[in-house]
């Protein structure tokens, strides 16, 4: 059954009410505790971490192109654009844009962890359908969709994971490719196109503050709060290479919401079967029973499905 967001509240085809039942979603686990232990496992990674292929878990359905991905109880929430006409390049800038604005439909897809689809939740309006990097708060999954082309637009959005219900939070003036909410203070952080400028808003969208990114080793693609007013951002910077191709360089960066200031980071250069690093999407780190694991899901979908969900699982190698 798909979803879509109606005047700013997701109503169901068909008239079906979705009840928490429907869903199966379980109680979610102290989150201080889990998200302790995500930090503390985090920060034991180095270069030398190896990243062992634990489960590649495929999707048997349009998964378009990822960004972003929490878990909330036993479901797993992927953000994905599925491109209709992709944006073009202008020869010079037109109404301070630099490229078309495209087509397309966001999508936050419900899924099971055995990669089951179990609902498809449509977001955006107009040219704003391009979903950014999510995260989940206790209550409520902020979900920004932006224009698919920076300095423009984006409306951000809380969806409640049980009745699929959202509702609109507020609008930014700029393109948002990722949001974050730090459970202590109840501000809401997001990240530019290419995670160049750090915002903070009110939960309302009342700015507090902007600021240039210190770190230029990755474009942050998708972040989760971690304890102690943190996230845990994954990305990737693709580099020239001589013979005139791209190299991608992955990476996951520990960043501390009172200040951007960089706790921790490390590379990562794990590649899924298509050739892409692990963390050019969406990525979700969890901490259970003393194991630290890594979700992605690096390559596009199409029709047939195409994209996998790999799971990692990090190995002190010293």
């Amino acid at each position: 059954m798909r979803t879509a967001v109606v005047g700013g509240l997701a109503t169901a085809f068909l008239g079906a009410v979705i009840a928490p039942y429907a869903l199966g979603i379980a109680a979610t686990p102290n989150s201080t505790t889990r998200d302790d232990a995500v930090v503390d496992g985090f920060q034991q990674t180095s270069r030398s971490t190896d990243w062992q292929l634990e489960q590649r878990i495929p999707l048997r359905f349009p998964s378009h192109h990822p960004q972003g991905l929490a878990s909330v109880g036993d479901r797993l929430f992927l953000s994905t654009v599925e491109i209709i006409e992709k944006p073009q390049k202008y020869p010079e800038p037109v109404d301070g844009y630099d490229r078309s604005p495209g087509r397309g439909v966001g999508h936050v897809l419900v899924l099971d962890r055995q990669g089951n689809l179990i609902r498809d939740v449509v977001l955006g309006e107009g040219t704003v359908y391009h979903p950014g990097g999510i995260d989940f708060d206790g209550e409520s999954l902020w979900v920004p969709v932006a224009e698919y082309r920076p300095n423009s637009s984006s409306i951000v959005y809380r969806l409640n994971p049980e009745t699929l219900r959202a509702e609109e939070a507020f609008r930014v003036s700029d393109h948002v490719g990722g949001t974050v909410r730090d459970r202590v203070t109840g501000t809401v952080h997001g990240v530019s196109w290419g995670s160049r400028t750090l915002y903070r808003w009110t939960p309302a969208g009342r700015e507090l503050s902007q600021q240039d990114n210190a770190s230029h080793f990755i474009d942050y693609q998708d972040c989760d709060y971690a304890a102690s007013q943190a996230m845990i951002c994954g990305g990737i910077a693709e580099l020239p290479t001589a013979d005139g191709g791209a190299f991608e360089l992955g990476g996951l960066a520990l960043v501390d919401l009172r200040d951007n200031r960089i706790r921790h980071e490390i590379p990562m250069q794990q590649r899924s079967a298509a050739g892409h690093v692990a963390t050019r999407n969406p990525v979700h780190l969890e901490h259970d029973a003393g194991t630290l694991r890594l979700w992605a899901a690096p390559d596009d979908g199409d029709a047939a499905g195409g994209t996998e969900l790999l799971v990692y699982r990090a190995t002190a190698n010293d």
